[in-house]
């Protein structure tokens, strides 16, 4: 990303600038009652808005997580790292040897010993579950898709693999 400019607009909500490195400039506003609206701008008049759509709450977070990779990961990225500011969105791989195989998210004690937080588990036999719970048992070569600050993630990388 080339520059990524915000304000607030009073009484409506916040506005984003993004000007991406293959020089597109979107607008973003996100209104206070949910709604999105984008706004796409010509290369040659920045200034002139040639596209726009607006996307209740819903349809937002959806789009979100399918820009972000949440519904499918392109195979020619081995890791993937969302920032945003301290926060960290990251796909990790279960290791075969890992010792979490075949144990439950409540039984490693994942968000208390770490702080980060699994956000969904991506099978490799396509299963997807989203916001697991406790129950949910940990599986080789299964994906996980996690959030929290960058050591939280590391200790939790660490939890997985050596149970400390």
């Amino acid at each position: 990303m080339k520059q990524i400019r915000d304000c607030d607009l009073p009484g409506i909500g916040h506005k984003y600038v993004i000007e991406t490195r293959s020089e597109d400039k979107l607008v973003i506003i996100i209104h206070d009652d949910g709604r999105r609206e984008l706004y796409h701008f010509d290369h040659e008049d920045p200034d002139d808005s040639i596209s726009m759509i607006t996307l209740d709450d819903d349809e937002a977070r959806q789009i979100a997580g399918i820009v972000g990779g949440l519904a499918y990961k392109p195979k020619a990225l081995e890791k993937i790292e969302v920032a945003l500011d301290e926060l960290i969105i990251e796909w990790y791989k279960i290791e075969p040897h890992a010792v979490c195989v075949g144990k439950t998210i409540g039984e490693i004690n994942v968000r208390h010993q770490s702080g980060a937080t699994i956000i969904a588990m991506l099978g490799k036999d396509n299963e997807r579950i989203i916001n697991p719970g406790p129950d949910s048992v940990l599986k080789a070569h299964s994906t996980l898709v996690v959030a929290g600050e960058r050591q939280q993630i590391m200790n939790l990388k660490q939890i997985l693999m050596n149970g400390e």
